[in-house]
């Protein structure tokens, strides 16, 4: 600690006087040292193989100059993609490996550390190296009719295979008896004889089911049928036809209600697929689907087809006779899906296949060689459930009936088809998530050959995107990794995962959770731990983003063989935003002891070229409120050209992140901001008081904070209460339109609207392998590895994610048990009172309405209070915290990154008060320290309250034509007549003069007011800073001077009136080009310039 106190002595003689007079604080650390992830980073995309080395060594020097720690390098999309771009570094090719090495050695050169994605592209593992039985694969079937007599030597047709790649799992019959229909064919529909349309309800062009309002569908059978199930067709991405009301009739005048429709949960790869709806056996007629857009959810991640304007468009429906399991595809792990089980009301058991009636068919390649029992099946069939296990108890015999005609179901599997579908010439399909050796091989092939390239020991990390390549339910392996997991043998109850249920809907039900349950495993055994393991082999780190909602697993899981956990949050994209991706990633780094949460920030849907770092903070300090404390933005696209601005994009994509962005060297001052807050954000533990199980369903998340609402009502209050309901309620089905063109519903969940949800207390979702296996008791304190620790446990009753949280098995029931003999207060009943008092937990904060928190504790030394004003306007507000017995107390502004004393500092019945004074998205840390170790810091003390004016005539000039304006402020630019000056975009220098004949003023800080967008201060030719955020001001202190001081400002504003004017041909200057569209509305040009006041505060 010797060092400490030479820094310190050396900023008390590096300032004025005046300054060095005040007094300092104590505090046990300035800041954590640099590097050690302290730093944010970028993801870097080359597109399309345009690529040189003259951009390569531009952009990580721009990524040097403003504060970055590195880039994670992912090559996107291919030469032949776009070949109107000339690249010429096809990914693999010699001319991609220059590009590589020339990177890595300019990386190295700079101190920069990077991260390779897994496989080219960034969606997900996959590549050329990968061969169909190598890669992802699905359960396909065929079926045939035919009867018993004739099934030897009978030849089958082959299940779909991709690429003619196929192999057999198994071949069943079952006599058709069984299956609820006659000697006939398998009637999978129930042929309609006449089909009329009602009300809203019309056919769009592709003969489409379509409606907007109210309207009905009717269906005439003919003759009354026996109709079990429903399976829904949706048009595209849609989730109203899976919300319609099912009404029956037998005369077609009097109907009754036979159900109606929910939605399952389901992600935004859930397309392409059709939903099974169960219902209770009904004898009629006619069925008529009703649909109204009334009642419909706004939209969430687990429902995303419902974010959109509620159009019913549905492309068919088939009545199924034949009985099968409710949403039967997700159950069996085919797309990511939550819905409740079938019912015994809806599959009763005399319409479910006995597993003695299943027998096996043997075969000889394509052909028929026997017929035997499914011993396996008569076996397990008498069974009884215990938790999720399934005990077999006595078997029973059985014989074929002779002269049956019988189903024939060929089982196998094939490729699921999955490409790493935004790669180049690295595309392949995806790799076996279920195996070792193909992540190996896949591992070997692409991440392998970086770490061979000279200067390789750049790369640190390991990256594994968000996942964009759909599910898996089969691998060469599953049915004995089945077995030792789940305890039975999966073969005989295999008809399952094709809908078929088989002894019961519990039985069956539970088949299929057993199924979604070893996919889970797998996934994070053979996938994720073998990257773990692989990487840290080579001494580097992993780094994974999200899998749900489209990998059927735990949410959170996975990030326990996750280095460092990430999450994804979206800038003015609520379609696209992930807030459980977020939680997901929080959640799953605190309950496995990872100290650092990643976040890919501020990705763009539809960039619109007005973006600021202002208009970044709230976002950023709102996520880092949440728990993230590492940033990496999203995103920095390699422009190959010199001479072309802005440049390339990802095709609109994302945040303009990249060294020709106008204000890309003044971005400077941002990622200043996040490095300070991420090194003291990933200082210690996070203090979080409650945990929130996350059930037993498969796939499940982590808990938004609106699904909350009804488990933790008093936390939350009356009013969050009522307005969530009236969220909920989605009357009228407000819209609105966020980015440009993109028309959503205002009922989107939107963490802006949920800040410090539960008024002074934190959460995290807890899963079942974590309270199982990970969490111990501590003095009344559910203990995590890595120290992090809560109060509470909440243990939430049904949910739509979970629909049978009600039913624990007998683990569960027991960790609980015993968690509440230690001490734990364990939540399992709404909890009404304003806050845990009664458990003993007083809030952590006292805070008002707008401010966000988080708050870290290192153990014995300190508590660090992250405090965030996510209001447009100032606040000034008194602060109660929950600690007490401090040696000192100071405040630290990570914007111009200075230490203040505490005002109004109180401390009474464990608890301390102060006063806080934010600006408008102002944040600041409260940094409290404890025991032997303070240490001393510079405080600056508050202004007198003086002001002085720079007034006069300014001289204007930009950079990037001849233009030369003297003004006086306020000046906007874009009000002038010259369409070089109105158009223009980039930096403009205002210089002008003042006098300054105070003796020992201290602190004197220089405010440019209001500026169009951002603003760098020279004084006499030193740079004191950039006023990027409010209030908009530097310290000049160091650089004034008596008499006569020159002061020189930069404003910078933003690409969108410059690319406005070259839209419509009047570009402001020469060599504006990018490959993203213009997407203003209207012809209003921004504000550009310094509006001012200028002003010095003394």
């Amino acid at each position: 600690m010797k060092r400490l106190h030479l820094i310190i002595l050396a900023a008390l003689f590096a300032f004025p006087p005046s300054l060095a007079a005040q007094s300092f604080g104590h505090i046990t650390s300035l800041s954590p040292r640099r590097g050690a992830g302290g730093e944010a980073f970028t993801f870097w995309y080359w597109m399309y193989g345009a690529v040189s080395k003259a951009g390569i060594k531009a952009d990580l020097q721009g990524m040097k100059d403003i504060g970055l720690g590195g880039c994670y390098l992912m090559p996107i999309r291919g030469t032949s993609d776009r070949p109107e771009y000339g690249g010429t570094a096809n990914q693999l090719s010699p001319a991609f490996w220059d590009m590589v090495d020339y990177a890595f050695q300019q990386a190295d050169s700079l101190g920069l550390d990077m991260g390779i994605h897994i496989c080219d592209g960034f969606a997900l593992a996959g590549g050329p190296w990968i061969t169909p039985e190598e890669s992802m694969q699905k359960v396909v079937w065929a079926d045939t009719v035919v009867s018993a007599a004739a099934l030897k030597g009978l030849r089958l047709a082959r299940p779909e295979a991709y690429r003619g790649y196929y192999e057999d799992i198994a071949c069943y019959a079952i006599p058709l008896k069984k299956q609820g229909v006659g000697s006939g064919a398998v009637a999978d529909a129930i042929p309609i004889a006449k089909e009329t349309l009602s009300g809203g309800m019309t056919r769009d062009d592709k003969g489409a089911c379509r409606a907007t309002k109210p309207g009905s569908i009717l269906f005439d059978f003919g003759r009354v049928q026996l109709v079990r199930n429903l399976e829904i067709i949706p048009s595209g991405n849609n989730i109203q036809c899976q919300r319609m009301k099912v009404m029956a009739s037998n005369d077609g005048v009097n109907f009754y209600l036979v159900k109606q429709l929910q939605p399952a949960r389901q992600g935004w790869q859930t397309v392409g697929y059709s939903f099974t709806e169960a219902v209770k056996p009904t004898l009629a007629r006619y069925i008529r689907l009703d649909w109204t857009p009334e009642g419909t959810e706004p939209g969430a991640e687990d429902l995303d087809a419902a974010k959109w304007r509620p159009v019913m468009k549905m492309a068919g429906v088939r009545f199924g006779a034949v009985p099968k399991i409710g949403q039967w595809r997700g159950k069996a792990g085919f797309t990511w899906l939550v819905g409740p089980e079938t019912t015994a009301e809806e599959l009763p058991p005399t319409d479910c296949v006995a597993p003695e009636d299943i027998y096996r068919v043997i075969l000889n390649g394509d052909k028929v060689t026997s017929l035997i029992p499914n011993i396996a099946a008569r076996i397990s069939h008498n069974v009884s459930l215990h938790g999720n296990k399934i005990t077999p108890l006595t078997p029973t015999t059985y014989h074929l009936p002779p002269n049956t005609p019988l189903l024939i179901r060929r089982i196998g599997h094939t490729s699921t088809g999955q490409m790493n579908a935004t790669a180049g010439d690295g595309k392949g399909l995806e790799v076996d998530k279920f195996s070792q050796a193909a992540v190996q091989k896949l591992f070997d092939n692409w991440y392998g050959k970086f770490l061979a390239r000279p200067h390789s020991s750049v790369v640190k990390y390991l990256h594994v995107d968000s996942w964009e390549c759909g599910a898996q339910n089969w691998g060469a392996h599953f049915a004995e990794e089945f077995k030792v997991r789940r305890g039975y043998d999966l073969l005989p109850w295999l008809p399952v995962m094709t809908g078929m249920p088989v002894a019961s809907a519990q039985r069956s039900e539970q088949v299929l959770r057993d199924v979604r349950l070893t996919v889970n495993d797998l996934v994070n055994e053979k996938f994720f731990k073998t990257l773990e393991q692989l990487a840290h082999s080579h001494g580097k780190l992993v780094s994974h983003e999200s899998i749900a909602p489209t990998f059927v697993a735990d949410g959170l899981e996975h990030y326990k063989y996750s280095d460092l956990p990430m999450g994804e949050f979206w800038l003015r994209s609520p379609t696209h935003d992930k807030p459980n991706d977020m939680l997901d990633a929080i959640s799953g780094a605190h309950i496995y002891g990872k100290r650092i949460v990643q976040a890919e920030g501020f990705t763009e849907i539809r960039g619109v070229w007005d973006e600021t770092p202002a208009l970044l903070k709230p976002l950023l300090d709102r996520h880092f409120a949440l728990g993230m404390n590492r940033l990496f933005f999203h995103v920095d696209t390699h422009n190959p050209w010199m001479n072309r601005q802005p440049g390339m994009t990802l095709d609109g994509i994302g945040l303009f992140f990249q060294r020709d962005n106008t204000w890309y060297r003044e971005a400077k001052g941002l990622v200043d901001y996040a490095n300070r807050c991420q090194r003291q954000l990933q200082r210690g533990v996070p203090v979080v008081d409650v945990a929130v199980f996350t059930g037993e369903e498969m796939p499940s998340r982590a808990f938004t904070p609106d699904r909350l609402v009804p488990v933790l009502p008093g936390l939350f209050g009356r009013e969050r209460v009522e307005s969530e309901a009236g969220r909920l309620a989605n009357v009228g089905q407000p819209m609105e339109e966020s980015p440009v063109g993109v028309h959503h519903s205002a009922g989107i969940v939107d963490l802006k609207d949920w800040i410090n949800p539960l008024r002074g207390y934190q959460y995290d979702s807890m899963n079942k392998d974590a309270l199982l296996h990970s969490a111990r008791v501590e003095n009344g304190r559910i203990v995590m590895p890595g120290g992090n620790s809560y109060r509470a446990l909440v243990v939430p009753g049904p949910t739509k994610m979970n629909p049978s949280l009600d039913t624990l098995s007998a683990e569960v029931q027991d960790k609980l048990e015993a968690l509440r003999k230690a001490g734990v207060a364990v939540i399992e009943e709404a909890w009404q009172g304003a806050d845990l008092a009664s458990l003993g937990i007083e809030r952590d904060v006292e805070l008002p309405v707008g401010v966000a928190y988080a708050h870290r504790s290192v153990p014995g030394e300190e508590d660090i209070y992250f405090l965030s004003n996510q209001r447009a306007e100032p606040v000034s507000f008194t602060a109660g915290m929950r600690v007490s017995g401090n040696t000192g107390c100071v405040l630290y502004d990570a914007v111009a990154d200075s230490y203040s004393p505490p005002v109004g500092l109180t401390e009474k019945d464990g608890r301390t008060e102060m006063q806080i004074s934010l600006p408008a998205h102002g944040s600041v840390f409260v940094i409290f320290s404890r025991g032997d170790t303070e240490r001393d810091v510079p405080l600056t003390l508050p202004l007198t309250g003086r002001v002085k004016a720079i007034d006069g005539m300014w001289n204007m000039e930009f950079e990037k034509n001849e233009a030369k304006i003297r003004t006086e402020l306020p000046d906007d630019w874009t009000q002038y007549g010259d369409d070089a000056v109105r158009y223009y975009s980039g930096r403009a220098f205002y210089t002008n003069s003042f006098r300054w004949a105070n003796k020992s003023a201290g602190r004197v800080m220089l405010s440019v007011g209001e500026v169009r967008d951002i603003a760098r201060v020279y004084v006499n030719g030193t740079d004191c800073g950039i006023a990027w955020t409010a209030p908009y001001e530097v310290d000049i202190t160091r650089a004034l001077k008596r008499g006569k001081n020159t002061v020189r400002i930069e404003v910078v504003n933003t690409w969108a009136n410059a690319l406005r004017g070259a839209d419509c041909g009047k570009p402001p200057f020469e060599g504006i080009w990018t490959n993203a569209k213009y997407r203003m509305k209207g012809d209003r040009l921004l504000p550009a310039g310094l509006m001012g006041p200028v002003e010095l505060r003394y």
